[in-house]
């Protein structure tokens, strides 16, 4: 069936909108460039981009309603329909799924009593799997707002998923403090983090993300075993003790067993490149 058209905003969030998306044009030669921001502005609004906030920019940029629906419903960070203050993404795809991010997924659906893009009923927390949270190298690695929570287990992600609901503080491994969905909307969008701390909190890539940065330059690494180039053999190195810096990440190292995969009790009993 025809939709109606969208239904306006009211006058006094209309009038804070267009000052705010005014600010956001500011900052692009070319207007069409202020899409993406404009998207998280009216996301900021409602927690969700609305036909009535496509609307909006579409009118703002003068762009047509469907060139705007076009690019709010290709990017995953939009959402089409309302949910909870806290969207927490598992990340599912094939490492972190092999160190247990199946088991974090199923777990936090029991224990929240939702399904994949579902929202508790106390509107706190919405569920969803991520097909990669681009962070490979702590995996299994659970998201809550796009900020990053590392080697994470089903034990670990329900005690997180309970402090949200409570309204505690929760810090994530790197980066400032969880903030609500609207929130960090609004942050995205290009606006200041007025929180006290929250510009100094925020942390950047993690040791273990920066090793192939690092070989790229030339820089000097703690001597280790490293896949050669196909056309040399591999460098040997005496067996030794590894020192703390060369356990770049929780998963680097040979352990006895995966916290969040007690079947298996045996861990890997070779370095990379043997």
């Amino acid at each position: 069936m025809p939709q109606l058209p969208a239904t306006p905003y009211p006058a006094e969030v209309r009038a804070r909108l267009d000052a705010d998306a005014k600010e956001v044009l500011a900052r692009y030669p070319g207007s069409r460039s202020a899409l993406l921001p404009l998207l998280h502005l009216v996301q900021s609004e409602e927690g969700y981009v609305s036909r009535t906030g496509m609307a909006f920019c579409a009118e703002t940029l003068d762009l047509t309603t469907a060139e705007v629906t076009a690019v709010a419903t290709f990017y995953s960070m939009y959402r089409r329909r309302a949910g909870g203050d806290y969207q927490v993404g598992v990340c599912t795809n094939t490492l972190c799924a092999v160190m247990g991010g199946d088991a974090i997924f199923d777990t936090l659906k029991e224990h929240l009593g939702v399904g994949n893009n579902e929202t508790t009923d106390d509107g706190k927390v919405t569920l969803e799997h991520i097909e990669c949270n681009a962070a490979c190298d702590f995996a299994p690695v659970v998201m809550v707002n796009w900020e990053f929570f590392d080697n994470q287990t089903p034990q670990s992600a329900t005690r997180l998923v309970d402090d949200l609901i409570a309204g505690r503080t929760v810090e994530p491994t790197r980066g400032a403090p969880i903030c609500s969905y609207k929130d960090t909307a609004r942050i995205l969008a290009g606006f200041p983090d007025e929180r006290p701390g929250a510009v100094e909190a925020t942390g950047g890539a993690g040791a273990a993300s920066l090793v192939g940065l690092k070989l790229a330059k030339g820089e000097a690494l703690p001597k280790a075993r490293v896949v050669s180039p196909r056309a040399g053999q591999p460098q040997d190195t005496q067996p030794h003790d590894p020192s703390p810096s060369e356990h770049l990440s929780s998963h680097d190292a040979p352990q006895k067993t995966s916290a969040s995969d007690p079947e298996h009790p045996a861990g890997p009993t070779a370095e990379e490149g043997e």
